[in-house]
């Protein structure tokens, strides 16, 4: 599955050639390069690491550093991996850019949402507040939280206050509507997961791809 690394440098708009507004995240993904090829033989299974984003020698340890060096790759600040289940090929070293990416397809973009720190049951939940009537003790508390005498304790996984955010998301089918390769940029349709510089995972949509 044909899949890339790249940061999202924010928001804008474009227009069709009907004249209508494209809400559009613009990505900045690749170039990629392919840093190991993993095998049934070797490693019980097939997949492909790739790498993105230079980075400075003295920034990385002896592992890593030998890990690039036996496979030959240039260092890369970033590493995922990705299963070959279709018969795909990669070669080591292989460069992946936005140009095996085609307009109007459909994409799978992972990434982590902005963190937002502690937050109330209302906020985090979209719980409803209780009135907001002189002497009411629960404007925007979180309500009764057991059952009383008996079960007398609180159970797991009850929805409360707590830290809101900065988890991994994945928003499927967006629609890829243009490719600017001499600028390795994607424009896609709407919003994605996380800040502006922040690391995404663009692959092509598991289900939902137009024949």
């Amino acid at each position: 599955m044909k899949t890339i690394l790249g940061k999202k440098i924010g928001m804008t708009q474009i227009f069709s050639e009907t004249g209508e507004s494209i809400p559009v995240t613009v990505i900045e993904a690749g170039p990629a390069v392919v840093t190991q090829i993993k095998t049934v033989e070797t490693d019980g299974y097939n997949a492909v690491q790739i790498g993105y984003g230079d980075v400075k020698e003295q920034r990385m340890n002896k592992p890593e550093k030998g890990h690039f060096a036996k496979w030959q790759a240039p260092l890369k600040k970033h590493l995922t991996e990705i299963r070959l289940e279709n018969g795909e090929t990669y070669e080591p070293n292989q460069i992946i850019t936005v140009a095996d990416f085609e307009a109007g397809k459909k994409l799978d973009i992972t990434g982590v949402s902005k963190g937002k720190g502690t937050q109330g049951n209302i906020k985090r939940h979209g719980h409803h507040r209780g009135p907001m009537t002189h002497g009411s003790k629960h404007k925007r508390l979180a309500g009764a939280l057991a059952a009383g005498t008996y079960p007398s304790r609180v159970f797991k996984g009850n929805a409360g206050p707590g830290r809101m955010g900065r988890e991994t998301i994945t928003v499927q089918n967006v629609v890829l509507v243009k490719v600017i390769e001499d600028r390795n940029l994607m424009l896609v349709k709407g919003a994605v997961p996380g800040a502006k510089g922040g690391l995404l995972r663009i692959q092509y949509a598991v289900k939902g791809q137009d024949k």
